[in-house]
């Protein structure tokens, strides 16, 4: 054997045990893969860095910029408190959640569904009394098969796509693969909704077996256009938050201190809550649900342009032991304190009359250039900035959910090929101020890209060396010259691979195997290619090999035979589906 072909083979070995024992970022050991094969000469620097280039890795990249302005915009999330309801049952509520989200990760990409629809359901979960656990892994698996039937639903349909462009091939259309896509989420989500329910036990969330050390007093004032304005408590989900608990109400001065679920929110009302700070953050993305102070309303900057942070006052502040009103804490530090918690527990009263201490852990609302500026002050001790707690910005809603809409129209009707369609989407969302250019840049998910980018080199180099021809020869050796055989055999091995890796680098590393073994069989590789597609993302069987499986395995406080269990016929069923539909659709 060539010493090319040899070295290569070691080093995929050794890159699958490192991925699989999960001790080490992917993006670390596949980056550290490259750096190996361009060293060893194996690959030139054009061949190594291909990847970085690659138009499937672009168009991911902008996806999330364009996604990142229906997040920052509360689409999704308003979308989702819309679909939820009040299900009278559990059937009704997989049925609620799993179609929608599943419907939603067909048009976008299904990790940020998942990352919306999470927080929604936790909070749904507490006011309907069931158990987050018996919803988020279903949810993980309807939003992976509803990925499958569009190239933009995950990442991994992109990256084959444009191994095809590059190979030479024809790739897909937008809404193409759902001809096997469509079959496989109905009849999984018609499992999931009827099996999930045996075999996922309650479980508790790992957030939720230990108390949040700081615990804040904030009062939110229910505006006129707010959302809530006329539910009861019980309907609005304001009964049980995860982690906050509403104290009580004020009304026209007047103030209810034993709230009723059954009590309607009006407009004007000051709503007290108590509580942990991220569950202070997602109060503040329900629109129309503000601040309750009129200092907010005093700060220099856009409003949008604000975030919290969290700051602990110093013994040598100028502001320890005097009064809020005394220290001028907003005309000092351009900052206005929402809450107060001093030795992990909160204080009442009215926030100007408290007197400050040293160790007092400050929550603030700023100008987003407040961390940089106060950092190295020597008035706190600490200071830091609360993730994902800008504004959102509900009124560019209809902007952002109208220029997803005719990114998908341009696409579906041929005006516009992908690429070109995401990025005028993604300009057109930071014209229309739906995001500005720091959430754009902090949307994108670099470690996933840097993953492909290093992947698609991986993947050279097994093509480059002959290493794909030997192990698609022994493939057919085993299929005996079956197309439909090797099918199976691709399809399998790419499932069992993106199990253990993640399903973007088992999608590289599987489709040159492929397509040497189709060209070998002198047959059409598009029926390969949409196997290696589906295999890579119908990871059901471990929480690692998808994305969202791992988004969930916390807040669902599950364990890995919660996973096996629900995930491995799901897989089954799924590799039946689309191996029975593939061969019917793309002939070979």
């Amino acid at each position: 054997m060539p010493i090319d072909l040899i070295t290569v083979a070691i080093i995929l070995f050794c890159a699958l045990i490192l991925l699989a024992s999960n001790r080490f970022p992917p993006d670390s050991i596949l980056l550290g893969v490259l750096g190996l094969l361009l060293i060893s000469g194996i690959l030139t620097p054009t061949e190594a860095l291909s990847g970085f280039a690659s138009p499937g890795m672009a168009t991911i990249a902008v996806l999330y910029v364009t996604v990142a302005g229906l997040r920052e915009t509360g689409s999704i999330a308003w979308l989702g408190r819309l679909l939820l309801g009040r299900p009278a049952n559990m059937t009704l509520a997989l049925i609620r959640l799993l179609l929608p989200a599943a419907t939603i990760s067909m048009f976008i990409n299904n990790s940020p569904v998942v990352a919306m629809f999470t927080s929604a359901v936790q909070d749904w979960c507490k006011r309907s009394g069931f158990s987050a656990s018996n919803f988020l892994l279903p949810l993980s698996y309807a939003s992976i098969m509803g990925g499958t039937c569009s190239l933009i639903g995950t990442s991994t349909n992109l990256v084959v796509d444009g191994l095809m462009r590059q190979s030479g091939h024809s790739g897909f259309g937008l809404f193409e693969i759902a001809s096997v896509g469509l079959p496989i989420t109905i009849v999984g989500c018609v499992y999931l909704i009827i099996v999930s329910p045996l075999l996922i036990k309650n479980r508790v969330a790992a957030i939720e077996k230990f108390g949040d050390v700081r615990e804040y007093l904030v009062e939110m004032l229910v505006n006129s256009n707010c959302e809530l304005s006329g539910l009861t408590i019980q309907d609005a989900g304001l009964r049980h938050l995860p982690g906050l608990f509403l104290i009580e109400i004020v009304r026209d001065g007047d103030i209810i201190p034993v709230v009723s679920p059954q009590t309607v929110i009006q407009s004007d009302d000051r709503l007290v809550f108590a509580g942990a700070v991220d569950s202070v953050v997602e109060l503040r993305r329900i629109r129309g649900l503000v601040v309750a102070s009129d200092q907010i309303f005093k700060l220099e900057g856009l409003d949008h342009e604000r975030r919290l942070f969290e700051a602990v006052i110093s013994a040598e502040s100028p502001v320890a032991g005097l009064n809020i009103r005394e220290a001028r804490f907003r005309h000092r530090y351009n900052a206005v304190i929402l809450s107060i918690a001093r030795n992990g527990y909160r204080l009442k009263g009215k926030i100007g009359d408290i007197e400050l201490q040293a160790g007092d852990t400050l929550l603030l609302e700023a100008q987003k250039g407040f961390l940089f500026k106060f950092r190295n002050s020597r008035d706190f001790l600490l200071v830091s900035k609360l993730e994902n707690s800008s504004n959102v910005r509900h009124n560019r809603a209809p902007w952002a959910i109208s220029i997803m809409v005719l990114m998908i129209l341009l696409i579906v009707s041929g005006t516009m090929n992908i690429l070109p369609a995401a990025v005028l989407a993604a300009g057109a969302m930071l014209a229309s101020a739906c995001l500005n250019m720091e959430d754009a840049r902090n949307s994108i998910d670099y470690k996933v890209l840097l993953v492909i980018a290093s992947a698609y080199g991986l993947g050279t180099a097994v093509l480059k060396v002959g290493l794909a021809d030997m192990i698609a020869g022994q493939a057919l050796l085993v299929a005996n010259g079956d197309p439909l055989m090797l099918l199976a055999l691709i399809y399998i091995s790419t499932a069992l691979l993106t199990e253990t890796i993640t399903n973007n680098a088992a999608a590289i590393v599987m489709f040159p195997i492929a397509m040497s073994g189709a060209q070998s069989l002198d047959v059409s590789t598009a029926p390969f290619a949409i196997a290696v597609m589906i295999a890579a993302s119908a990871s059901f069987i471990t929480p690692i090999g998808y994305q969202t499986n791992l988004m969930v395995f916390g807040p669902g406080g599950y364990r890995f035979s919660d996973y096996v269990k629900l995930g491995l016929p799901l897989s089954i069923l799924v590799a039946g589906i689309a191996l029975w539909i593939i061969p019917q659709v793309w002939v070979f």
